[in-house]
């Protein structure tokens, strides 16, 4: 039965490709959808009896419950790793995925804060006092300075922090290490934070950022904080960590950064990722001319 295999599948993702829960949860989610469909649709339970009709069939019924684009290429592509792993492991004898394609989306391009909306967030923060405010602080700046995820921030130990070489290693996506370049003045705010958090703070793992219970940061945390302090600087509907990363990267790239260091920095796989970085430069180039040169077209 499908249910079951959907469960083997899980368990590959997870112990095998080292996936993130939040993947796991998208995929698991998007496959358990589609075995309801199949069984409430067409009394199909088995995934060798599915066909690309009957896939097609379900992507033509979520289109008409006004799913978004995005949202039906991530179902799709969850589909194709699924049948593409039963193929594998010889539970389907064909994949009925290969000839379904998904709509193209348009793209969006990452939100990021301006530079002087950056220089603004960092000129005079009103952090919290005590502790408390050390940790908001030093949060907000390895997210800016390091372009680091959510997940990798929170995840940092004291001894990822390598102060005679001047960098942090990051454990990514997959497990794979990085190292990020740290300035002095970075590597001074960590050090000052782990010597108050010793003298302050009981704790019991050995976590770069922790909260002043002594218990480590959370997801739901971090994204409080920086939401905290960037409604202070911008009106972008979004105001995650991941605006942090973007104006990292964006930033970098505006100040003519090489897109393949960036890559690196930043620990994607492939440079097709990070070129969506580029496009935020030419946006922002266009801007200064429309701005600056005298024969630029201005816009009513």
């Amino acid at each position: 039965m499908m249910v079951l295999l959907l469960d083997t599948f899980v368990r590959y993702l997870r112990f095998e490709k080292r996936m993130s829960d939040h993947t796991i949860i998208a995929y698991k989610t998007d496959l358990s959808q589609f075995i309801h469909y199949m069984k409430a649709t067409y009394d199909i339970e088995m995934a060798n009896e599915v066909k690309s009709i009957h896939i097609r069939s379900w992507l033509v019924d979520l289109k008409e419950l006004k799913q978004k684009e995005r949202s039906l290429q991530r179902k799709i592509s969850s589909l194709k790793s699924w049948f593409k792993f039963l193929l594998n492991r010889t539970e389907v004898t064909e994949n009925p995925t290969v000839q379904i394609t998904g709509p193209k989306a348009p793209k969006r391009l990452p939100a990021f804060l301006e530079q002087q909306q950056s220089e603004a967030l960092f000129a005079t923060p009103d952090y919290a006092a005590g502790f408390e405010g050390l940790t908001e602080e030093l949060i907000m700046e390895l997210l800016y300075q390091t372009g680091i995820r959510r997940a990798e921030l929170i995840g940092l130990l004291e001894q990822d922090v390598d102060p005679y070489r001047k960098q942090i290693v990051v454990l990514g996506k997959r497990n794979k290490e990085r190292a990020i370049p740290i300035g002095a003045g970075l590597l001074v705010l960590i050090k000052n934070y782990i010597a108050e958090k010793k003298a302050k703070v009981s704790t019991e793992h050995n976590f770069l950022l922790t909260l002043e219970s002594g218990k480590p940061l959370y997801d739901q945390y971090v994204y409080r904080v920086v939401k905290k302090y960037l409604q202070e600087v911008t009106t972008l509907s979004k105001k995650s960590p991941h605006v942090l990363r973007h104006t990292f990267a964006t930033h970098l790239t505006n100040n003519g950064a090489n897109i393949s260091a960036i890559k690196e920095l930043l620990g994607h796989s492939s440079l097709a990722a990070t070129q969506i970085y580029t496009h935020n430069n030419i946006e922002h180039l266009k801007k200064i001319y429309q701005q600056a040169h005298p024969k630029a077209v201005k816009d009513e």
